[in-house]
């Protein structure tokens, strides 16, 4: 049955000027040369604490609408559907999901007021350009209780944006948010650890695919909403699908087939599964990689012929 929607994370960390360069071009097309047929474009946004209530563009920092005007653009013109996808992130290196102001009613208040702010200009922003999807939100657990500010926000940007809507929430944490009835998809980062040590096998780690699968079922099931994996990926390096969310730890040797497994193994339990949408695999940077590293990317490694097998079916 395959997917309908054969995805890649992009442009995470891009920088004001980044997505004019002929290398993010190149970069962009060597993507789609492994059948990838959607980009989440993911864009930045930063506070400075988790607790901060003010959110502000850095003009010298982030990209500006021009450029992302002119690359989704270039990306419907390669034949790619974009989703546009605002990230938050906090300047003191804070984790996103840990913004949070527990019950203080004013400052979720003032927040919302800003984060909506932020939002609705992007959402303007994916209608201009004919975005196929737009994402809400990514992995910012510490809000999602907040049902009454999120349904508000929802209904704002469906007044200015008229695609489909999609919020990524992390996983094991898909039963949280009571308000999924308001958008079109459940997204999750799905890095579920699937080994129990370095090394595991396509079959060792399709048997935890196999309950995450009948977890998520569970979800779909309540909400009667398909699923996306709006972020999923596993590190080069030996161990890392034991702790696919892992970034920090360099120190484990280079290893091209524990990231294959992960994804084969991934893919092959969720193909013919009809409540899964597809997924944005984590991630493709503007720069194509010089060399070989045991980071994310997939550039020239096996996963890329495992991607590039099930995207081209």
């Amino acid at each position: 049955m395959g997917y309908d929607i054969k995805g890649y994370s992009f442009g995470f960390m891009t920088h004001r000027g980044d997505l004019k360069k002929p290398c993010t071009k190149e970069s962009l097309q060597a993507l789609r040369e492994t059948g990838t047929e959607w980009i989440a474009l993911c864009v930045d946004q930063r506070q400075e604490t988790k607790n901060s209530q003010e959110i502000r563009l850095n003009y010298n920092l982030n990209v500006t609408d021009i450029e992302l005007i002119e690359f989704i653009d270039y990306a419907h013109e390669l034949g790619m559907k974009v989703c546009l996808k605002p990230m938050m992130e906090c300047n003191d290196r804070t984790w996103r999901a840990e913004i949070d102001f527990w019950k203080d009613r004013g400052s979720w208040a003032k927040w919302f007021y800003e984060y909506g702010g932020y939002i609705t200009r992007m959402a303007e922003l994916a209608e201009y350009t004919g975005c196929d999807m737009f994402c809400l939100g990514c992995e910012m657990l510490g809000t999602e209780r907040q049902e009454k500010h999120w349904r508000e926000l929802i209904a704002e940007v469906r007044e200015l944006y008229h695609g489909p809507l999609t919020y990524n929430t992390n996983h094991g944490k898909e039963m949280v948010a009571q308000w999924y009835d308001a958008i079109d998809y459940i997204g999750t980062s799905a890095y579920y650890p699937v080994a129990k040590e370095g090394g595991a096998s396509v079959e060792e780690m399709k048997v935890v695919w196999e309950q995450v699968r009948d977890n998520l079922k569970a979800v779909n099931e309540k909400w009667n909403k398909p699923i996306i994996f709006m972020e999923i990926g596993c590190r080069s390096a030996r161990g890392c699908a034991t702790m696919p969310w892992d970034f920090m730890h360099y120190e484990l040797p280079y290893d091209e087939d524990e990231q294959a497994n992960f994804f084969e193994s991934c893919l092959q339990v969720f193909e013919d599964v009809d409540w899964m949408k597809g997924f944005f695999w984590w991630d493709w940077r503007h720069e194509l990689p010089k060399d070989k590293h045991p980071g994310f990317s997939i550039y020239d490694k096996k996963a890329s012929e495992v991607l590039k097998k099930y995207y081209t079916k």
